[in-house]
């Protein structure tokens, strides 16, 4: 009996054996992963947008029959938004992670502290690949120990342009250097680099014969927002506190950054993106998920709608009032009455209601950057899926190949720039003070779970 239950036992083994190292029986079964579910959390402060059809452009009369926005019929993708402007406060999270970053990194060029390493053993033994930056680690700003101090010297405005011997940051120093893929460009038959013809023959070489490192760009950015835009946009007025204060003063954390071009916007958008991958590599051991964007033209239209197909603004109604008499965004309601609508000129976000969707501020206080470049005729030859026009421009393109479509209509301007259908540009290179915006991030799906609660960032 007890050598029948040794069996028993042993057969019950080599069963869990087979069964672990089962390559299925010569059957596709497909790849078996370490995890058996995908979830895609909602992101912290942002709303999803379901994917649907509706009517791009205008469904009433052309005011300025400028054809700008013909109607157009187009599908587009699940995906989520910010349900706010993005923050000076959160903003300014970006501007200190970049300042510290430099900090510590001179600190350690001066061999003031060691970085931390990851020692990865090879046949060679171990290496150093590569070094990496200690954020635990407090920097000591105001420390007495000279060796410190002048290894952080650099960090701050030189003496001699000091006002009251005042010791500031030099924000001229704040670069973020970051690398991403063109993927329009290495998706050219051609296979050309730069507008380089040279290699012409390859145009139908097959997928995976080039080396995809000449795809890869690199971009160094300032990103500290121009301050003086309140002062550069209007010449002959008189906007302090805005132009001194605005940005790092406690009073506006939760109002709506400005003074950012396009290149930061996008900029800030992939720091997000990888300060979150990081996290859920670091902590989780998650595959990359996490990838922030700004929103496209078409995009951005659809989540303004809030669900509504041929409604003008995104509360749904023909009119900037409610029943009440009450205007429901910030904008320019009457000729030099900027104060009607309860704000003179950015408010607090979240301060208006928000639209069928739960996001805010999609109509006025600052209009937005979206990814699309501006192009009068581009609802003529885009496709009707997930429509957009990109178009990376460089330094020595002419400036109409910088325009990018701005949206949503700001606290300066009329009724009509807040509708959802209006387009706009400016130009990539340049800040406003009437300009800011927020990020988007691509729904991959779940399957385990559909309905998870969102996490909200509205201050009350």
């Amino acid at each position: 009996m007890k050598r029948l239950s040794f069996y028993l036992a042993i057969l019950s083994l080599l069963l869990i054996f087979d069964s672990c190292t089962n390559t299925g029986n010569g059957e596709l079964i497909g790849v078996r992963r370490k995890t058996k579910h995908f979830y895609q959390p909602d992101p912290y402060g942002m709303i999803f947008i379901p994917q649907g059809s509706f009517t791009m452009g205008t469904g009433d009369q052309d005011i300025t029959y400028g054809q700008l926005h013909q109607p157009k019929t187009v599908s587009i993708s699940a995906y989520y938004v910010d349900e706010t402007e993005i923050t000076n406060n959160e903003y300014r999270q970006f501007v200190y992670w970049v300042r510290d970053s430099i900090a510590r990194w001179m600190l350690y060029d001066n061999g003031i502290t060691d970085p931390p390493f990851i020692l990865t053993e090879t046949k060679k033994g171990m290496i150093i690949d590569p070094p990496q930056v200690n954020w635990k680690e407090k920097i000591p700003w105001k420390t007495d120990q000279q060796e410190i101090a002048d290894a952080l010297e650099d960090m701050y405005i030189p003496e001699h342009e000091r006002y009251f011997r005042r010791k500031e940051i030099d924000t001229r120093k704040l670069y973020y250097e970051y690398y991403w893929v063109d993927l329009h460009a290495a998706a050219k038959k051609d296979y050309s680099i730069d507008g380089n013809y040279e290699d012409a023959m390859f145009s139908n070489r097959p997928q995976g014969m080039r080396d995809r490192s000449v795809y890869v760009r690199k971009e160094i950015i300032n990103v500290y927002p121009d301050t003086l835009c309140w002062i550069h946009d209007y010449t002959y007025s008189f906007n302090d506190p805005m132009t001194e204060k605005y940005f790092w003063h406690p009073a506006y954390d939760h109002y709506p950054v400005v003074g950012v071009n396009w290149k930061q916007a996008r900029a800030f958008c992939i720091w997000r993106t990888e300060m979150r991958n990081s996290y859920l590599r670091s902590k989780r051991g998650e595959s990359i998920v996490a990838e922030f964007r700004l929103p496209t033209e078409t995009e951005w239209e659809w989540a303004a709608r809030g669900g509504y197909e041929l409604s003008p603004f995104p509360w749904g109604g023909p009119y900037t009032r409610n029943d009440k008499g009450c205007f429901l965004a910030n904008f320019k309601p009457l000729r030099g009455n900027y104060i009607d609508d309860g704000g003179l000129r950015t408010v607090i976000v979240a301060h208006y209601p928000p639209n069928d969707w739960g996001l805010y501020d999609m109509a006025g206080n600052v209009t937005e950057w979206t990814n699309s470049a501006f192009d009068p005729v581009s609802y003529n030859f885009t496709w009707d899926m997930n429509p957009n026009y990109t178009y990376n421009a460089k330094e020595s393109d002419p400036p109409a190949m910088k325009r990018k479509v701005i949206r949503g209509g700001s606290w300066k301007d009329i009724a009509y720039y807040l509708q959802v259908s209006t387009r706009a540009y400016e130009y990539q290179d340049t800040a406003k003070s009437y300009i800011g915006f927020r990020c988007m991030q691509p729904f991959l799906g779940r399957n385990k779970d559909d309905n998870p609660a969102r996490a909200s960032k509205v201050y009350n």
